[in-house]
């Protein structure tokens, strides 16, 4: 597992795409990218779509990511992104008392199960003591880091 914390922005785009019995049909799907504006989002994932689809291509929509942390599988079977809520238990300075702080993740496996090992993985190197709130899948297809571009014209993804 890898974490990577970022500005991201979930986008959803409509495009012909290529069905299994041959024929086209306009989808509409949703893509996560690493982003600095609302332009550049769009931009990563015009770039990324470009790949895969055929025809007209649209980007319906782009808000902001209700989280900053992505948790990548390094198992090649993990197709699938899952929203965590993880509730980080802290004292409060002023009363003494135990508080709850929720934190969104984005965590990629391929079950529900997995996604909360994955999330176990990560949290349990730190020393602060957290629960999980709530695990759902997601629409999400596939997250897209972004890429800079060296002088040699090649991409490297940015670490």
């Amino acid at each position: 597992m890898r974490s990577r914390t970022a500005e991201w922005f979930e986008t959803k785009v409509k495009y012909d795409k290529m069905m299994e019995d041959g024929s086209q049909k306009r989808v509409p799907e949703l893509y996560v990218v690493d982003a600095l504006s609302f332009s550049e989002a769009e931009e990563a994932v015009t770039e990324e779509a470009a790949h895969y689809s055929t025809g007209e291509f649209d980007v319906i929509d782009i808000k902001k990511a209700a989280y900053h942390e992505i948790f990548f599988s390094d198992n090649p079977s993990d197709d699938k992104w899952y929203k965590a809520k993880v509730n980080f238990i802290i004292i409060d300075e002023k009363t003494g008392k135990e508080k709850l702080s929720g934190v969104n993740y984005l965590v990629q496996s391929n079950t529900l199960q997995n996604a909360v090992k994955n999330i176990e993985e990560v949290l349990n190197t730190g020393m602060q003591d957290w629960k999980i709130a709530s695990v759902a899948e997601t629409s999400i297809l596939d997250v897209y880091e972004h890429q800079i571009k060296s002088t040699a014209g090649t991409q490297q993804s940015e670490e």
